[in-house]
């Protein structure tokens, strides 16, 4: 789905808008100050190295000209940059010119950040050392110079990264199990978020924080969606069990990294507030919310499950129905009981109509049930096999042996689940001109039912409309059985080239 989304959006130019608003937005914000009848005494980083040298002070010449020139080059240098450069080195185009170009963007950035600081400090450097200028010209807009240029890459790889994670969000969740959807895409969000808080040059213990924590919280949802909650509800316990693995998940992950931060950072006031917030934000908002997620996620599941096996099962059921009242098939019984009534009295004609009719009304009637009780489902075998043995009997080369248990009482089974197996084997394993054998059993022992069907297979002749054909509702009785016998059955099916054989065990308790 979001594959679908991204595709239907033009990410290039969201970027190239989103660009060109906020520097928009920054020259509107430096315009209005010039309005401003008040301008000159408006405060300005710089503003007080005049005040020191008694000097006047211009809001548009110290100021908003300098400011305007370096947000553009900003602004230039994130449209090359972006759309060019790193394009460009990522399928190996040109590299060694985009290289050159990379360079060069950052000798501009260096060298145009010297002349508007320059120009934002109104000169006054040359009134000092030979060695401030030089830290000021040259090595502080160099750092500034390096910072640029690692926001910009920075924002490339956030870029792309994103865009690996949510285009293969499918394969990722496969491979990678604790990572989910919702923790990739917060995992999308955690990485703009600190990218934005790094290009304001937020406060320290703020972008601590939050590089902390959510991290923390996408892991703690990636495990709970994998482990932590499955396991939980497996033993049937309830949110406080969960909440409290949670807990020992969040301190055993957060504590070594409190460490490093304080180390770091040295500063034990901001480690202690980041420890608090990240303990509460994970026990009181993610564990919530990933229970809550997941089992509504089970929910859904559990009811697409039923609705595909409702659906399933009532495909199959018309499928069933339209395989078996079809034109083939009352026509070969028709041409069956002709051929009877032709050769005696209408003793047989009569059994084959009885049968037939039987069969007939199992269809209409009983088929349209959800489960029936097997007997009824081995009296429609019966019924089948008696009529295809009037079609059959008098050719001495074919063998037909069947061992049905009888007496079976209480088992249920879902309607025409086994006579596809049966019909397969008349429809391949029966021939006039050769000899041909058919064996089925069927048995049940402490709730399982046991059925073999095993019959000798003939080559078609090349004419026969037939031939190249699999077995009628072969394909579609083995979705039945995974939609309704979902690890409750095992089919085994061999074939070489003279003979077939199934072996269906089925759960039926």
């Amino acid at each position: 789905m979001i594959t679908r989304i991204r595709k239907s959006v033009d990410i290039k130019k969201i970027e190239i808008y989103a660009a060109t608003g906020i520097y928009g937005f920054i020259l509107l914000l430096l315009l209005a100050r010039v309005a401003d009848s008040n301008v000159n005494v408006v405060w300005t980083p710089y503003r007080y190295m005049f005040n020191e040298y008694g000097l006047h002070y211009s809001y548009s010449k110290y100021y908003f000209f300098p400011m305007v020139a370096r947000y553009t080059l900003y602004f230039l240098a994130f449209l090359l940059w972006n759309f060019v450069i790193i394009p460009s080195l990522i399928e190996k185009r040109k590299t060694t010119l985009m290289i050159l170009l990379a360079v060069a963007l950052f000798g501009a950035i260096w060298l145009f950040c010297g002349i508007t600081d320059t120009w934002l400090k109104g000169y006054l450097f040359y009134k000092k050392s030979p060695g401030y200028v030089y830290n000021l010209v040259f090595k502080t807009n160099l750092v500034y110079a390096v910072w640029v240029m690692m926001m910009l890459t920075l924002y490339s790889v956030i870029k792309h990264v994103a865009n690996y994670l949510l285009n293969n969000t499918e394969k990722i969740e496969s491979e990678y199990k604790v990572l989910t959807r919702d923790s990739i895409i917060a995992l999308v969000v955690w990485m703009l978020l600190i990218f934005g808080l790094l290009l304001v040059d937020a406060n320290t213990g703020v972008i601590c924080l939050f590089f902390l924590t959510i991290p923390v919280a996408i892991g703690v949802h990636g495990l709970s969606t994998y482990s932590l909650i499955p396991t939980t509800l497996a033993i049937n316990k309830r949110f406080f069990t969960y909440w409290f693995k949670v807990a020992i998940v969040t301190a055993a992950v957060s504590i070594p990294a409190l460490f490093i931060l304080a180390l770091v950072l040295n500063r034990g006031e901001e480690v202690g507030i980041t420890a608090c917030f990240n303990a509460a934000f994970q026990l009181l908002v993610v564990a919530p919310f990933s229970w809550i997620s997941y089992k509504r996620r089970l929910a859904g599941k559990a009811e697409i499950l039923n609705l595909k096996t409702a659906l399933g099962t009532s495909a199959a059921n018309l499928d069933f129905l339209r395989s078996q009242i079809n034109p083939h098939f009352l026509f070969n019984a028709l041409n069956t009981l002709y051929g009877t009534a032709l050769q005696e009295n209408a003793d047989r004609t009569g059994e084959g109509i009885q049968r037939l009719g039987d069969m007939m009304r199992f269809m209409l009637q009983e088929n349209m049930h959800e489960k029936i009780l097997l007997t009824r489902e081995i009296d429609y075998l019966n019924n089948y096999i008696a009529l295809q043995k009037l079609r059959t009997q008098t050719s001495p080369d074919i063998r037909i042996e069947v061992q049905i248990e009888d007496h079976i009482l209480g088992l249920q089974i879902a309607p025409m689940l086994l006579i596809p197996f049966i019909e397969n084997a008349f429809k391949h394993g029966i021939s006039l001109r050769e000899p041909s054998h058919i064996k089925i059993t069927l048995q049940t022992k402490e709730g399982k039912l046991y059925f073999d069907v095993h019959n000798s297979i003939h080559t078609r002749p090349d004419n026969d409309p037939e031939k190249g054909k699999s077995g009628i509702g072969l394909v579609n009785v083995k979705q039945r059985l995974k939609l309704l016998y979902n690890n409750k059955h095992e089919l085994i099916i061999r074939e070489n080239a003279s003979e077939f054989f199934i072996h269906l065990t089925l759960n039926l308790a």
